[in-house]
């Protein structure tokens, strides 16, 4: 919410250079000022975007103009900031219930696949090749490379973009996560079904996650890094998409 609440800002700043009359113009003759408005409206409503919220353009740039311009406007900025909180509320609450839904609906065919496996906890495994090695433990680090997506498609981590294999400690990151690379020897390639109360539950986390958003993994297990071989685990583990930054939230569904 701190993060909606400051593209709101940056949306208001934005405007301060430009009004809304004669942009489509300015653009056409490649003004700076119009492009670089331009700009600013495009990364703004790509956050805007995944909030869940439909707006009507005219009273939206209406409201905007009438504080810019220290005009009087039709509410003060707590009953506005009120207002916002409570839309964005109830646009996350349509969210978080049609992600379930689908999510279910998912997990729930996905698991009638005879090579996938659902574990008591929920978690659906899904073994792409055997490895030969050990599996690691709770408390083990391991060095992985995965991709992981929304049931959409959508990439939202990947160790290719990342720079290569990471380091991650299973004790700090999702507990499907977790369970998961337990499953696995090293060698091995796995895909993981993570319902949302072993990822990131209702909060989600960041704009890709959103709340009770069911995760798919794909992960190599290279291998287990043992207590006197670990380097820089503990900024791997800050980096990483399974990282469990919700912990107190993951189980709550």
């Amino acid at each position: 919410m701190k993060n909606f609440f400051c593209v709101i800002l940056l949306f208001f700043t934005a405007f301060a250079f430009c009004s809304a009359e004669g942009i489509a113009e300015e653009a056409r003759k490649g003004n700076e000022k119009a492009d670089m408005s331009y700009a600013f409206g495009m990364v703004v409503a790509s956050d805007l975007a995944g909030t869940g919220l439909q707006f009507n353009y005219d009273t939206f740039i209406q409201g905007l103009r009438e504080v810019m311009e220290k005009k009087d406007t039709r509410y003060t900025m707590d009953e506005a900031m009120s207002m916002i909180q409570a839309a964005y509320t109830t646009a996350q609450a349509q969210i978080s219930e049609r992600n379930w839904a689908e999510g279910s609906a998912f997990l729930a065919d996905n698991g009638k696949r005879p090579e996938v496996v659902t574990t008591p906890s929920g978690l659906e495994y899904e073994d792409i090749a055997e490895g030969s090695g050990e599996s690691p433990g709770p408390a083990d680090s391991v060095m992985v490379k995965y991709t992981g997506t929304t049931i959409d498609g959508t990439v939202f981590d990947s160790t290719d973009n990342n720079g290569g294999p990471m380091q991650i400690p299973l004790n700090r990151v999702i507990p499907g996560w977790s369970e998961g690379l337990q499953l696995m020897k090293e060698g091995g390639k796995a895909k993981l079904y993570i319902p949302p109360n072993l990822a990131y539950g209702d909060n989600g986390s960041g704009g890709a996650i959103g709340p009770n958003s069911v995760l798919i993994f794909d992960v190599e297990l290279i291998s287990i890094v043992r207590p006197d071989d670990q380097k820089d685990s503990d900024n791997a583990a800050a980096g990483s998409a399974p990282a469990d930054d919700s912990a107190g939230d993951a189980g709550n569904n």
